[in-house]
């Protein structure tokens, strides 16, 4: 249970009393919060301890939703504008409330229906969360702990011509090489990968795919699935096209020629002219 109110976080909270506009929640420092009733269940009752996200409201007062949004404080998001004003632009975040991002924070002048990479900051002036694109002053070097292989979520935040720049963890900038890439990538999208390399900058290289041995077995058990689905028969092999084994495994043409390898080697697929068949 929280100790204090966090604005931009997830707190965990008592159900002190019920009121005409909602429930009040408790914080163990007596500090209370409105869950409006929107919000507001026939489980919920007096005593209960629940997982509520903290932000204020139009009247900037801390309010309490059991919605969450596609981002918490210190968080990035790809958010859709849905109005402007000479001084910001407001953005949908998921809540009922739009974020609102300043003027001053955009690198470009938003448009409504653009699409835009935000981080959720805490205003220190007004204590409203705001948004925000300038996200590299918030990154910090990755630590040592990751290692090659070390799998992480990460945004995709920027077409470049080495490949695409990313953000890990919300924290850590990394990099996809654009000859290591075999599906399409956007701005915005978040993928699961793995560590590549921890550069001495503290920045990553990252990979799509595990690398060495590892990388031959993950790949083996995508084709083993996708037999599974097609019962026991894909009509695919060494000779078949490289874009088209991207497109329909996800993966590169050697790749791919390896786990067939693995996976004939120990006697897991028959590889035929027409296709690879399940033993």
């Amino acid at each position: 249970m929280n100790e204090t109110l966090k604005i931009g976080e997830i707190n965990i909270l008592t159900i002190d009393r019920d009121t005409t506009p909602g429930l009040f929640l408790r914080a163990l420092d007596e500090s209370d919060i409105l869950l409006p009733n929107q919000y507001v269940t026939d489980a919920m009752h007096i005593g209960d301890t629940i997982d509520v996200f903290v932000y204020t409201d139009s009247e900037d007062r801390p309010v309490a939703s059991t919605v969450m949004p596609k981002a918490m404080v210190n968080q990035l998001a790809f958010v859709e504008v849905v109005d402007t004003t000479p001084i910001g632009a407001f953005v949908n975040w998921g809540l009922p409330k739009d974020l609102f991002v300043p003027r001053v924070m955009q690198k470009v002048p938003f448009k409504v229906g653009e699409k835009r990479i935000v981080r959720v900051i805490l205003d220190a002036q007004t204590n409203r969360l705001v948004g925000t694109e300038k996200i590299t002053p918030a990154l910090i070097d990755a630590p040592r702990e990751f290692y090659p292989n070390t799998p992480v979520e990460f945004m995709i935040i920027a077409k470049t011509p080495m490949g695409y720049k990313a953000i890990v963890n919300h924290l850590y900038e990394g990099m996809l090489y654009a000859n290591e890439i075999f599906e399409p990538l956007r701005s915005g999208q978040i993928k699961n990968g793995f560590v590549k390399l921890r550069r001495e900058d503290g920045k990553l290289d990252l990979s799509l795919q595990k690398m060495g041995k590892e990388k031959s077995t993950d790949a083996g058990e995508k084709i083993l699935q996708m037999l599974k689905k097609n019962s026991g028969m894909l009509p695919y092999n060494y000779k078949s096209d490289a874009e088209l084994i991207q497109k329909i495994f996800g993966l590169s043409k050697k790749n791919f020629k390896a786990a067939l390898t693995k996976l004939s080697d120990a006697k897991k697929i028959t590889i035929k002219e027409n296709g690879i068949y399940g033993i």
